[in-house]
């Protein structure tokens, strides 16, 4: 991780940070959602909920202690799946996104493993994935799914 990045740690999520992890949700990527279909409270709640019980979560632990965020990463017999990737706005761009990922990255690549993900159109995601090698393998109407292949310990 770069050494102007803040420092973070990933702690598995409780059912109490439920609401925490909403709100993350709703702050870093709610105005995308807005743009493309208006944010709808319930119904956002309602698919959070959804994925909150099907997916293992983490918080994202800044060294203080405050919560900056969250993301879920799951094996599967054939690739991680990484999503739920939700910053606080006033914690993107300093390097957290990029340290979470390359943990996530060097770990799959260590074990063999691709890792898959989407993220929706119009978000500017896309250029941190792209610059740590992930490409697009598909689309739909709303999002884009890509894929890192994984890299050999010496390259």
């Amino acid at each position: 991780m770069d050494k102007s990045a803040m420092e973070v740690r990933l702690v598995p999520a409780e059912e109490a940070d439920f609401e925490f992890a909403f709100a993350a949700k709703r702050e870093a990527l709610g105005p995308y959602v807005e743009a493309r279909w208006g944010w709808d409270d319930a119904l956002q709640r309602e698919f959070h909920r959804q994925r909150w019980t099907e997916r293992p979560w983490s918080i994202i632990v800044a060294a203080a202690g405050e919560k900056v965020g969250t993301v879920s990463v799951a094996r599967t017999a054939a690739h991680v799946q990484f999503g739920e990737f939700y910053l606080l706005p006033r914690f993107q761009r300093r390097g957290i996104g990029t340290g979470v990922l390359q943990t996530v990255i060097r770990q799959a690549d260590t074990d063999g493993f691709p890792i898959k993900l989407e993220y929706l159109k119009g978000n500017p995601v896309c250029s941190l994935y792209k610059r740590h090698g992930f490409f697009v393998v598909a689309e739909n109407d709303s999002h884009y799914f890509l894929v890192h292949t994984p890299r050999a310990p010496d390259e």
